[in-house]
């Protein structure tokens, strides 16, 4: 064994907050458009199957979900008396202020608290929040789902105040 290799590489710091990411809900109480954790992902529901198993087998749930910050498919069965991980999801809207260097500068509208660390979502939607930037018909508030330790900008609208 080399002398470059340290046991205490593997070090993770942790910033807990206290408060729990996911919480416990036994399988057979999930249900369709509710939120699951498959494969470690925070996953919205999209398809939900029970097949009824031999005479001593437990029941099995199939569940079909969609990540809720890639869009990805994934899949999970799991025996309808355990219990799956449930992802705390939150979802706030900011004002957005301005687009720089592919990131937002967003307003909280309640505490008027400024937040510069969320890149602007790829593809379509990114090219929509940029264009109701610019026509400046309103403001754009958009909408930011955390969930995990992580967030991201899934959708937008526009607030015209008479």
């Amino acid at each position: 064994m080399s002398d470059d290799h340290h046991d205490d590489d593997h070090q993770f710091a942790s910033g807990e907050s206290g408060a729990a990411a996911t919480y416990p809900k036994q399988c057979s109480a999930l249900r369709k458009n509710e939120h699951v954790m498959i494969k470690g992902r925070p996953c919205k529901i999209v398809e939900m199957s029970t097949s009824k198993t031999g005479k001593h087998g437990h029941a099995k749930v199939h569940m079909v979900a969609l990540d809720i910050f890639t869009n990805k498919k994934l899949e999970d069965i799991c025996p309808s008396t355990h219990n799956m991980d449930v992802p705390v999801v939150k979802r706030r809207e900011y004002l957005l202020m301005s687009i720089d260097d592919g990131y937002c500068s967003l307003m909280d509208p309640e505490t008027c608290d400024q937040k510069d660390d969320l890149k602007l979502p790829e593809g379509e939607l990114a090219t929509q929040i940029r264009d109701a930037l610019a026509k400046d018909e309103g403001s754009v508030l958009v909408s930011v789902v955390s969930a995990c330790n992580e967030e991201a900008i899934l959708g937008y609208k526009i607030s015209t105040k008479e």
